[in-house]
């Protein structure tokens, strides 16, 4: 049976309309007078809601309340906001807070009925997609961190000189930014990368439960702990802990990791005595963690000891430079699984928008818009009309000498080569951004010999991984002996690392 969708509007002539509207869509419908009977409704309903159509003015919790609360106590649902202003900045609020479309009253039933059949459709594919979502790679590194930003490549720069050592490091860096992609990197670069990665979201585990999950608990040490269990510690033993919003973590807890951190061993709850622990602990924030120091919300010992090494990863808006190398790799990622490969570029009015919008929720809220877009999209190329939030948001946008680009084209606007293939398991070839720099075609337009792309190849592996020649070997996929004899064949000095004559 499809679940009911939630109509929320303090005016019964509303309310009534709206009903009509929705019952249309053949779907059964379940109504609230306000904010707060929302809430109610939201929270005794054993198998959810499809949708939920919220008005923003209502007296006491209006709508922008109704999404806050929401989103603290994680209900997902798609939700259509109403408003009878239509002015930007009620817009710009809604969407922040978590709208996936908004509708001006007094709205016609076939624009109502549209926004509706389109959040269910993205609704119904993201819930596809999470459910064959692979696990994160472990064999990101941080040469796989490409970045065209300056401030990113300090990040970069950071993560490299802690991957070799075992110092604690604090991540921190607005929801979204690639936090845990940072910390996956620095395991993938170090000498644990073989050993477990482990990752604790500090602010998503009820308070109650968060020191048995960390540390550990033995069978009967509480009401409902049936069995014997670990906790993340030890799970991560001989690997990496990666904590996640750490400042959320309760006070009490925070004194046993306290000990954990500087002593190397736990107490499980219930447990009759320590267990010793070797991990590698990366921490990570969205907050200020010494204002809430000063806040008295943070322990300042333990603040000192998880910030021996910062990285601070910036916002989006301030790398905008990024965005148009990550819109190519979402649509090739989120196209290949959701439309077959139908989506393969975005025009360059569409591009304009991503760029001049400010991308509150980061990479994140990126991805998701991507993912949307490609999902309603009936052609092969996103255009502004696929992204009806962010334009509404942004305004009219001049592309000026902003372009698109198409996937199965040899280079972006930017320089980057977008046509790179690896096979998937199925022997089908999945688009990626190529992060290399090599031309396909000559100076006439016509394609290369091998000869010449080999020798690019080479020069650029050599470059890359600064004329470490046992690496460059092993990313080519060739002995060292190998890669030594081409060298001499294509004139390359290996000492210097750059051609030293170019035999004709």
């Amino acid at each position: 049976m499809s679940l009911p969708i939630l109509i929320v509007d303090d005016d019964p002539v509303q309310r009534r309309l709206l009903e009509a509207a929705v019952s249309r869509t053949g779907r059964p419908v379940v109504s609230a007078d306000g904010g707060q009977a929302a809430l109610e409704k939201l929270a005794a309903a054993p198998d959810g809601f499809a949708l939920m159509v919220l008005d923003m003015v209502m007296p006491e919790t209006d709508g922008l309340a109704v999404l806050r609360i929401m989103r603290e106590r994680g209900v997902m649902i798609p939700v259509i906001v109403q408003t009878a202003q239509a002015g930007i900045d009620t817009v710009v609020a809604a969407m922040r807070a978590g709208a996936f479309d908004f509708v001006v009253k007094p709205v016609s039933p076939e624009r109502l009925q549209a926004a509706i059949a389109n959040a269910i459709k993205v609704e119904t594919h993201e819930t596809a997609s999470r459910r064959s979502r692979p696990a994160a790679p472990a064999t990101l590194t941080i040469k796989d961190l490409v970045t065209k930003s300056p401030s990113m490549d300090r990040v970069i720069r950071l993560a490299q000189k802690a991957a070799s050592s075992n110092i604690p490091i604090l991540i921190e860096g607005e929801s979204g930014v690639g936090k845990e992609v940072i910390a996956r990197a620095i395991q993938g670069s170090g000498p644990r990368r073989s050993k477990a990665f482990v990752t604790v979201n500090c602010g998503a585990i009820p308070d109650n439960l968060v020191e048995s999950i960390l540390f550990g608990h033995e069978k009967g040490s509480f009401t409902g702990a049936t069995e014997k269990h670990q906790g993340k510690f030890l799970e991560a033993n001989h690997g990496t802990l990666f904590l996640d919003e750490i400042g959320d973590l309760p006070l009490d807890v925070q004194v046993k990791l306290l000990r954990a951190v500087q002593e190397g061993e736990i107490d499980p709850v219930g447990g009759r005595g320590a267990v010793k622990v070797d991990i590698r602990l990366i921490s990570a924030t969205h907050r200020d963690l010494l204002q809430r120091v000063k806040d008295g919300l943070f322990r300042e010992d333990l603040f000192y000891r998880l910030n021996v090494f910062p990285i601070f990863v910036p916002p989006l808006r301030d790398r905008r430079e990024d965005i148009a190398d990550l819109v190519g790799h979402f649509i090739a990622t989120v196209g290949a699984a959701e439309t077959g490969g139908r989506i393969t570029g975005i025009s360059g009015e569409a591009m304009a928008i991503l760029k001049a919008y400010d991308w509150p929720g980061n990479i994140r809220q990126l991805e998701n818009a991507i993912f949307r877009a490609v999902v309603l999209c009936e052609g092969s190329t996103l255009t502004s009309e696929d992204f009806p939030q962010i334009r509404a948001q942004v305004g009219q946008v001049e592309p000026g000498d902003e372009t698109g680009f198409h996937l199965a084209d040899t280079r972006s606007p930017e320089g980057v080569d977008l046509a790179g293939r690896t096979p998937s398991g199925d022997g089908a070839s999945i688009i990626r951004p190529f992060l290399g720099v090599l031309d396909a075609l000559d100076e006439r337009g016509n394609v290369r010999s091998l000869a010449e792309v080999e020798l690019a190849m080479i020069q650029f592996a050599i470059d890359h991984y600064e004329g470490q020649m046992s690496e460059v070997a092993r990313r080519l996929g060739i002995g060292r002996s190998t890669l030594y004899r081409k060298l001499k064949e294509h004139g390359i000095d290996p000492d210097a690392g750059r051609p030293d004559r170019i035999a004709s």
